[in-house]
């Protein structure tokens, strides 16, 4: 996915627990949803700046010879700038681009 262009929110917005636990039904699934699939973002966005970064790493033999490259720290500052994965997350779950299966059995075999 491009977390670059997610239409999250920057800041963090009040949002009414009624309306967001509306497709579930019950708010500590929603919770869940929601936590899961940020740590889903939160890893990939991992993964992807730490691809990225591997580029700059030199192997070096003393610690105290590390020096700060522009392009590393540019790249850092984009991954900074970018919405939280909790923030990402709930904004999927508003616009319904989350897939997600619940627990309930009962429900199922209906």
């Amino acid at each position: 996915m491009d977390y670059k262009n997610s239409k999250a929110p920057r800041n963090t917005i009040t949002r009414d627990i009624n309306q967001l636990m509306e497709p579930v039904g019950n708010v500590y699934e929603t919770v869940a949803i929601i936590a899961k699939r940020a740590n889903q973002i939160s890893m990939g966005i991992k993964r992807e700046l730490d691809a990225k970064l591997q580029d700059f790493s030199i192997p070096q033999d003393n610690l105290e010879e590390t020096f700060e490259n522009r392009e590393q720290a540019e790249i850092s500052r984009q991954y900074e700038r970018l919405p939280k994965a909790t923030l990402m997350a709930t904004q999927e779950f508003i616009d319904g681009e989350l897939v997600y299966r619940t627990g309930n059995r009962d429900e199922a075999l209906k």
